[in-house]
């Protein structure tokens, strides 16, 4: 808890915030990113808030009680969102193509084509590393708690995101090695699984973004900004098709493209003519994006909001178009786009606390759902009963749920252990995977003093 205090004070010091703007500060705000990371840290949690709904409080995934019937609060628009997993993934692609594609658009823009191809190529390699290295890391960690039985208490307990991804220890320990081999290869094959940290079946499709912003631009740098972003728009609405031919279930295509165009326009002078008026375009827009990202993933008929948007699902999506995607896709584009066209959504996601929830993101994102069946699992069942239990027909002799005083007093706990173990991560374990991937880029892009693999001829 301490280290966590320590990078907290870290970020006060550091971070000059204001919440206010004057006229003389739109330009600075339009200028800086750091939102990204601010956002990228408000979806980690909301990511990890969905598989807390999926274990503890499954009613706030449907919209309401029964068809027409009366909803509770956490069911209804905007209020949802702790449940929205699908609409939170699909904000990580977006801001994956804005972020990779940022620096490339920069120096495209400024006529520095050869730099921005260097960049480009550097940053798909470093990218890949720092994807898979870390998810790695944390998928040797989750195998080896597996096999001394630490999500035992979980896969017995009546929490269903828990006992759902809890795996069981392999017959031994030479078992164990080649079921962690599989896991590590099918976390990057197609249709991703991975046993021992099932969070990670989206990392294939990040990485495939990254590749996806690396050829677009490959493409299209040497064209005219303008040109080039008429070809990312046609990118963008020819990817609804072929995304949905080949099976892309996180519609990648449609968000890192989006995500891209979204960097050409934080590039362009489009958000400092329109700043001024940002207070009033902003707050509606933010709402309807939040409104669409609450779009249910089932039993959408149920409420009136969520049948109208099926409704209009049935009249203006492609052929095939997943309808539980559609609508959170394309609320969580609706809404990177209103926090690029405005400073004071800019100033106010570079907050110190929003920039050190970015700073932890992928740490929390990777090792969450082994705390929460480890740690949180212990904390909430370790003085529970296994009691019988009916669900669907079936009987099992389970863990139940306990009272809400328990969550009242565990939680904070659980918290505390667990953000403090994602900044250990990301402040001593992170650093390695940099220098493992900077080793790497030295060797293969031949900047270290290495011998060549073959000779060299000198005629």
């Amino acid at each position: 808890m301490a280290a966590t205090v320590s990078l907290l004070s870290t970020y006060t010091d550091k971070a000059n915030w204001n919440p206010s703007l004057n006229e003389h500060g739109y330009k600075k705000a339009l200028q800086d990113t750091s939102w990204a990371d601010g956002l990228r840290g408000i979806a980690a949690v909301f990511v990890m808030s969905s598989h807390m709904v999926l274990a503890f409080a499954r009613s706030i995934i449907i919209p309401s009680h029964g068809k027409n019937g009366p909803a509770d609060l956490m069911q209804r628009p905007i209020f949802r969102l702790v449940g929205q997993g699908a609409a939170w993934v699909a904000v990580f692609i977006i801001l994956s193509g804005f972020v990779n594609s940022l620096k490339p658009v920069k120096l495209a823009r400024a006529g520095q084509t050869e730099a921005a191809l260097s960049n480009l190529a550097i940053g798909s390699f470093r990218r890949s590393f720092r994807l898979v290295l870390p998810a790695t890391a944390a998928t040797i960690l989750s195998c080896f708690i597996t096999q001394l039985g630490a999500y035992e208490t979980a896969k017995k307990s009546d929490a269903y995101w828990l006992y759902s991804t809890s795996p069981s220890p392999s017959s031994s320990w030479g078992t164990a090695v080649e079921d962690l081999v599989h896991a590590i290869q099918t976390t990057w094959t197609y249709n991703p699984e991975n046993p021992y940290d099932q969070p990670q079946w989206a990392l294939l499709y990040l990485l495939q973004g990254s590749m996806f912003v690396f050829t677009a631009l490959l493409v299209t740098i040497n064209l005219a900004p303008r040109w080039r972003v008429l070809t990312l728009v046609f990118l963008h609405f020819w990817s609804w098709n072929w995304g949905i031919k080949i099976g892309d279930l996180a519609m990648v295509g449609v968000n890192v493209f989006s995500g891209v165009i979204f960097a050409e326009l934080n590039a362009s002078e489009i958000p400092l003519r329109f700043a001024k008026w940002s207070r009033l375009f902003a707050p509606p827009l933010v709402i309807c994006s939040l409104v669409l990202m609450s779009y249910p993933s089932q039993f959408q008929d149920w409420a009136p909001w969520s049948d109208f948007l099926t409704r209009g699902f049935m009249k203006i999506a492609p052929v095939n178009a997943e309808k539980m995607r559609f609508w959170p896709t394309l609320g969580a584009q609706l809404f990177v786009f209103t926090i690029v066209m405005s400073p004071h959504l800019r100033r106010f996601l570079s907050h110190r606390w929003f920039l050190w929830l970015g700073k932890i993101s992928f740490p929390l994102y990777l090792l969450h759902g082994s705390f929460m069946r480890s740690v949180l699992a212990w904390l909430l069942f370790s003085r529970q009963q296994i009691t019988e239990i009916e669900e669907e027909g079936q009987k099992h002799m389970r863990y139940p749920l306990p009272g809400v005083p328990t969550f009242v007093f565990v939680m904070p706990v659980f918290f505390v252990i667990l953000f403090t173990a994602t900044h250990f991560w990301a402040v001593k374990v992170e650093p390695y995977f940099g220098v493992m991937t900077k080793t790497a880029e030295d060797i293969m892009f031949g900047k270290s003093e290495r011998s060549s693999a073959l000779p060299i001829r000198k005629d």
